[in-house]
């Protein structure tokens, strides 16, 4: 009888490698590009709700700590320059949106 073990073992030797080498990146990958665009939404939603609670001139700091801790509440945590950057990629964002809604150009 022949012995099929070692052609089996170099099978699954070979499966796993694929696996690691492509399948496994390309999961990861997917998941981190969801949850940028889960983050960079409850952000939207965030700045939004501050932009609202937070009126008047001056409250710039109020609504950054806000939307921080509006963010942690929703488990992210990142780098002080990392979410001062998401944030005010969001609020130019909506002075954007205002501006197109009140049918003003720049």
């Amino acid at each position: 009888m022949i012995d099929l073990t070692p052609i089996a073992n170099a099978a699954i030797t070979l499966a796993t490698a694929l696996i690691t080498a492509f399948l496994i990146p390309y999961i990861k990958s997917r998941t981190t590009t969801e949850q940028q665009a889960q983050i960079k939404a409850w952000a939207r939603i965030a700045v939004s709700a501050a932009e609202q609670i937070y009126t008047g001139p001056g409250r710039g700091t109020e609504k950054k700590e806000y939307v921080q801790h509006f963010l942690q509440s929703k488990g992210y945590k990142m780098d002080f320059d990392t979410l001062d950057t998401l944030i005010e990629s969001e609020v130019s964002r909506l002075w954007q949106d205002q501006a197109l809604l009140l049918g003003e150009s720049n």
